[in-house]
């Protein structure tokens, strides 16, 4: 059973022709008209959607001692940040961001591995904009990537990407929960020298048995166990992928997260855990570069103390 706070149950906004409005002023005016239009529309759904809001407001106030600048209107800067790189989600997809316009941070584990045609699983999150990863794929013949998605809360935004660009040579698979035929399928992919790329920061559709209580930005949260639970049964590495915004240019920051996961039986919960906690910290990491960039509006840590509260009533 999926509860009504669950992410997935968060009604996607705006319609195509909406979207497609704002595409158009982009591609007439520039990004200048595009902002400018986008301005009225992110103030509305700022003060209509509450839960959005507090959400945002909540999340921010784990970085405030980090980032004591953020400033009074964080949160409306953070919808805003969401809507600018919305936008970016579909130029990657029209070729207009290139490989010359990425920066790349590598350890050099990642690059090998292409080279090699030894696939893996890559874990990537709602950080940044791994929409520029992805479509960057069809500029690097020899990387072959599978998405492993839940693309129901999303589809107009999927429709016009549909529209805008192709996306034929990533592919998408529809998942919900693994299956031994699942896990066989997968495991042929990634023999072949494919890549699976999964989402670490959001619970299964499916509800929270497959999901590690872990101390994320300062609190406990759920996070999946999903992808690390694939990679032990296809004994195959993992890496992880941040695709940031810095100084008005996409950096990717893919590491090596490990060579190969095993979990023993007796062992199995803790061990998980240990390894879904040692992502948190990664993924913690990165919210820090990035602060603005985070994109959960739900209530992703589901209580929220009353300290908390009044820290976000003050933004």
């Amino acid at each position: 059973m999926v509860n009504n706070s669950h992410w997935s149950r968060v009604a996607e906004s705006g319609t195509v022709i909406g979207m497609q409005i704002l595409l158009f002023c982009y591609r007439v005016f520039g990004r200048w008209a595009f902002r400018l239009c986008l301005f009225p529309v992110m103030t509305y759904y700022y003060l209509t959607r509450r839960e959005a809001r507090k959400a945002s407001q909540h999340y921010l106030s784990r970085l405030t001692e980090t980032y004591p600048d953020l400033g009074r209107l964080s949160s409306f800067k953070h919808f805003l940040m969401f809507a600018d790189i919305l936008l970016d989600k579909l130029l990657a997809w029209m070729g207009r961001i290139q490989l010359k316009d990425v920066r790349f941070h590598s350890d050099g584990q990642f690059d090998a591995a292409i080279e090699q045609k030894q696939g893996g699983i890559i874990v990537v999150s709602h950080l940044g904009n791994t929409e520029v990863c992805n479509a960057l794929a069809h500029q690097q013949p020899n990387l072959k990537l599978t998405l492993l998605v839940y693309t129901q809360h999303a589809e107009k935004f999927n429709a016009l990407m549909k529209k805008v660009g192709n996306t034929t040579q990533v592919k998408m698979y529809q998942v919900t929960d693994m299956s031994p035929a699942f896990a066989m399928m997968m495991a042929e992919r990634v023999e072949a020298g494919e890549f699976l790329v999964i989402a670490g920061d959001r619970t299964p559709v499916t509800g929270q048995q497959r999901v590690s209580e872990v101390t994320f930005l300062g609190e406990q949260a759920a996070l999946p166990q999903g992808a690390f639970l694939l990679a032990s049964l296809l004994k195959c590495p993992v890496y992880l992928m941040f695709c940031l915004k810095q100084d008005k240019m996409y950096h990717i920051y893919t590491e090596l997260f490990s060579e190969k996961l095993s979990f023993t039986r007796q062992q199995r919960q803790a061990l998980l855990t240990n390894t879904v906690q040692q992502y948190a910290d990664r993924l913690a990491h990165y919210c820090h570069i990035a602060p603005l960039q985070w994109f959960n509006f739900y209530p992703f840590w589901q209580k929220m103390t009353p300290q908390t509260q009044q820290t976000e009533e003050k933004q």
